[in-house]
């Protein structure tokens, strides 16, 4: 069985192994794929199982290779394959509904600290010797708010994205 992974350095710069999926088929990694269908149908043309993150499978690309069985998108949405001429080849697509889900918390936190204590503009000033030359003991460029007996309110959105099945 043929596997390929359309952008695998998206998905792995190296600090991961690709032995899991070697021991299931010939195994084809290419870290950074021109976005040409032409190079596309190239990479995939005899695989038929494929995985993408950022690679698009058009209409056009899928109706030419439609010996493939499986197209792992590994990303949360399906917005880089056509899933609706997928389903009519009767191949299989999935995601990764849940992919990214604990950076993405990590980083609101990250930037929530940054809106409070301007870690960025603090660090530039220091670099430039701002701290080190200013006359007072306590240097900030601006204010800085503390979060102890703050409350805080998180609303968002979630969309779900189905796949039709027959």
């Amino acid at each position: 069985m043929k596997i390929v992974i359309l952008d695998g350095y998206a998905l792995n710069p190296g600090d991961l192994s690709w032995k899991g999926l070697e021991r299931l088929g010939d195994l084809t990694v290419y870290d950074r794929l021109e976005k040409e269908p032409g190079i596309i149908i190239e990479a995939i043309a005899d695989a038929e199982i494929i995985f993408t993150n950022k690679t698009p499978l058009t209409k056009d690309i899928l109706k030419k290779v439609s010996h493939v069985k499986y197209i792992g998108v590994l990303a949360t949405g399906y917005n880089v394959v056509d899933i609706v001429v997928a389903n009519e080849l009767g191949i299989i697509v999935t995601n990764v509904p849940a992919y990214g889900t604990d950076a993405v918390a990590q980083m609101t936190f990250a930037l929530l600290l940054e809106l409070c204590n301007h870690v960025g503009i603090h660090e530039q000033a220091v670099k430039e010797g701002e701290w080190t030359n200013s006359v007072d003991w306590c240097f900030w460029k601006s204010p800085l708010t503390e979060l102890k007996g703050k409350t805080i309110g998180i609303i968002g959105v979630i969309k779900r994205q189905h796949r039709v099945v027959n």
